[in-house]
């Protein structure tokens, strides 16, 4: 049980490191540069409020899930920024990082993420990036643990 406390410790420091040295030229926040708490106050006010309510859910059901999204981000922002890019769905022949060997039976959470894209959408149709729900809900994983 420690070592799984810690793990989550080592993994929360790493997303929050993540977000630390993120700046305008890494393209943190999808393409609207920097983010920031209260981003989305003004075009989507209930945004912080729809990514929390469904990690809680997500995580009062698997509490796993907490460093499963932690784990997306981190491999979202760690080679080019924060993109989005470990979301994109395979299309033809062109195997994208979601569905690539070192993610297959690996990688999870994506479905919580596209309840909070669907949920995000909802509220605030084409407002919210993929990179900025994922970056709420590892920040909101980590609160969490």
């Amino acid at each position: 049980m420690a070592r799984i406390g810690s793990f989550l410790v080592l993994l929360s420091l790493a997303c929050l490191f993540t977000l630390c040295i993120c700046d305008e030229e890494s393209n943190c926040g999808g393409e609207r540069g920097n983010f920031f708490p209260g981003f989305y106050s003004s075009s989507c006010p209930r945004a912080e409020e729809i990514v929390r309510s469904v990690v809680a859910q997500a995580v009062a059901r698997e509490t796993r899930m907490a460093a499963s999204l932690m784990r997306l981000h981190f491999h979202d922002c760690f080679v080019q920024g924060c993109d989005g890019s470990l979301l994109l769905d395979s299309s033809g022949s062109i195997v994208t990082e979601k569905n690539s060997n070192p993610n297959s039976n690996s990688a999870r959470g994506f479905d919580v993420v596209d309840q909070i894209k669907s949920a995000l959408e909802n509220e605030c149709p084409g407002i919210v990036s993929c990179a900025d729900a994922l970056t709420l809900a590892a920040r909101d994983s980590s609160v969490l643990t």
